[in-house]
């Protein structure tokens, strides 16, 4: 993989030009960043183009606008922005960095995407009202308490299109959910993403995260994606580069402190 030519690529498609398929999302875009905005659910900072010259009014404004967002509000900062100081600059603003994710991508059709669940275990393709309330229960438990109902409102809406953009998963042991993760499927990209992953404490460590990712990777292959994406916690990372992903660059949340 030419790593620099795909990070040029996701740089424009999923973040400088980042257009959302869910109504209930919207897009605030001018020269300097893009904002995405989902009121009461999780709202964030994709993109930005700053200088030395520029980046402190421009922190100062976007971050009083995500102080003002209902839901989860952050700056989506990744490794490769500038200016250089640019988390000192977010952190003089008022906005507290989170835990570092690493950026993986793998081209589909270099990956194995055979991988099936634990034995007693079903993967199940979100589908109905029913398999959103399975999900959120898996997700909360697998992410110690976690609320995950804005996630499970998105799926609702996403059912609503043919096809969904939004996609979840849910592990079933016995018909009880011990593991949920999505996919996103972005309009004119040629990238997946691939979010949560969560698994309750008694199943982890029997291959369930693994054969998640096949079934989201086989899905993508469906719908003819070239890549797919993931902001891998150190938890997860290792499995994904051990199945071919590599990093392309890090990303860090940046949150109003709290007062």
């Amino acid at each position: 993989m030419d790593v620099a030519s795909v990070l040029e690529l996701f740089d424009r498609q999923l973040r400088r030009e980042s257009a959302p398929s869910d109504p209930a999302v919207r897009i605030e875009r001018d020269a300097r960043t893009v904002l995405w905005i989902d009121e009461g659910g999780w709202s964030a900072v994709l993109w930005s183009d700053l200088d030395e010259a520029s980046a402190d009014e421009t922190i100062a404004r976007v971050a009083d606008r995500l102080r003002a967002l209902g839901g989860e509000a952050e700056w989506k900062l990744y490794g490769h922005d500038r200016p250089a100081d640019l988390p000192r600059r977010l952190e003089a603003a008022g906005l507290e960095p989170g835990e570092q994710e690493a950026v993986l991508v793998a081209e589909i059709a270099a990956l194995d995407l055979d991988a099936a669940p634990p034995e007693g275990v079903e993967l199940r393709v979100v589908a109905d009202a029913g398999d959103v309330a399975a999900f959120v229960e898996a997700a909360e438990r697998g992410f110690d308490g976690e609320s995950h109902e804005g996630v499970g409102r998105m799926l609702l809406r996403a059912l609503e299109r043919e096809p969904p953009t939004d996609v979840g998963v849910v592990a079933l042991a016995g018909g009880t959910p011990v593991g949920a993760s999505r996919i996103s499927f972005d309009a004119g990209s040629d990238f997946a993403g691939l979010w949560g992953g969560a698994t309750v404490p008694e199943w982890r460590g029997r291959g369930l995260y693994r054969a998640t990712v096949a079934l989201r990777g086989r899905l993508a292959r469906e719908r003819g994606y070239r890549y797919l994406q993931v902001d891998a916690l150190p938890t997860s990372r290792p499995i994904l580069e051990r199945l071919g992903f590599v990093q392309l660059t890090t990303t860090t949340p940046y949150t109003p402190r709290r007062v």
